[in-house]
């Protein structure tokens, strides 16, 4: 049978090449290899620190705010699961893996909530954003890993790096979804009693929002630890050194080790992200609330800290 390929083959993977090899790292890897500055500064700062906290301190610390957040159950569970990891002498190895993950939720947060707020209140933002978060969703990790180091070079930062681009997009999407779903009404109370843009969008839209936002967040949380293990490909270190460093020895010991730790990083977080959220929600304005708060003072509540300073 025909095909158009028997007239005309593209050569796209040669123009991918030499726009990626002749044109982007000649020309603009100075400019990337500044972008490496304040993300290593972050990582450094965290992973030095959180490997020079002695292991009773962070534990005490960690299973206090899962105490706190999600009760006794994932307090007990993070004490035995802490404990076991350094039984199994991966503690410093978590740490670093849970000072690149931190990293990049930072970042991803940095930039992907006021990107989602941005999409909110333009829908033609909105339509040319899509398109760039479904491809750094859907394009597989090992694809933007060669540009990356091209880019960046090899090492943690870069591994931080591709874990950004993989994980924002939950975040920036979720943001977008929960200001768009808070209700007509609210916001139309919000301007008809005199509220600007911007206090409509602190003290109402955020605040109801805030329970998708925070899904967003543990999306990227999650998505960031899945990333861990590739990361490790480019020289990252870690909890996925420890994996491929088992698969590349067939040592199915080592790599379960490292997976283990992965695993049990993720449940701690995501209960206790998932708490947070869920408590956030709780506290979120009503609209009885909201109207209260206008028609007794013409405008909304402000912030306690901010009725202090006044």
């Amino acid at each position: 049978m025909w095909s158009p390929s028997d007239i005309y083959e593209m050569p796209f993977g040669d123009w991918v090449d030499f726009a990626v090899k002749d044109w982007l790292v000649p020309n603009f890897r100075p400019v990337f290899q500044s972008i490496r500055i304040p993300v290593e500064w972050v990582l450094d700062g965290l992973d030095g620190f959180l490997n020079f906290v002695p292991m009773v301190v962070f534990t005490v610390v960690l299973v206090a705010i899962a105490w706190r957040a999600a009760g006794r159950g994932l307090a007990i569970f993070s004490i035995v699961s802490l404990i076991f990891l350094d039984l199994i002498g991966v503690w410093s190895e978590t740490m670093t893996t849970l000072a690149m993950v931190t990293t990049a939720v930072f970042f991803c947060a940095l930039f992907g909530v006021p990107l989602g707020v941005m999409a909110a209140r333009s829908d033609r933002f909105l339509k040319v954003l899509r398109p760039v978060l479904d491809v750094m969703q859907t394009i597989p990790p090992f694809v933007y890993l060669v540009p990356i180091v091209m880019l960046f070079g090899v090492g943690t930062v870069p591994g931080v790096i591709a874990t950004f681009i993989f994980a924002l997009p939950p975040i920036t999407r979720l943001t977008n979804l929960g200001i768009r779903s808070v209700r007509e009404d609210l916001v139309e109370a919000s301007y008809a009693f005199g509220s600007t843009p911007r206090q409509v969008l602190w003290e109402v839209q955020i605040p109801l929002a805030m329970r998708t936002i925070m899904a967003g967040l543990n999306q990227t949380l999650m998505m960031s630890l899945s990333m861990a293990v590739i990361a490790a490909l480019i020289g990252a270190g870690g909890l996925g050194l420890t994996v491929n460093t088992g698969l590349g020895r067939l040592d199915v010991g080592l790599a379960t080790e490292g997976g283990i730790g992965i695993v049990i990083l993720a449940i701690i977080l995501d209960r206790i992200t998932q708490s947070f959220a869920e408590r956030r929600s709780s506290t979120s304005p009503s609209l009885t609330g909201i109207l209260r708060s206008f028609f007794s003072s013409g405008k909304p509540a402000r912030p306690a800290a901010d009725k202090q300073a006044a």
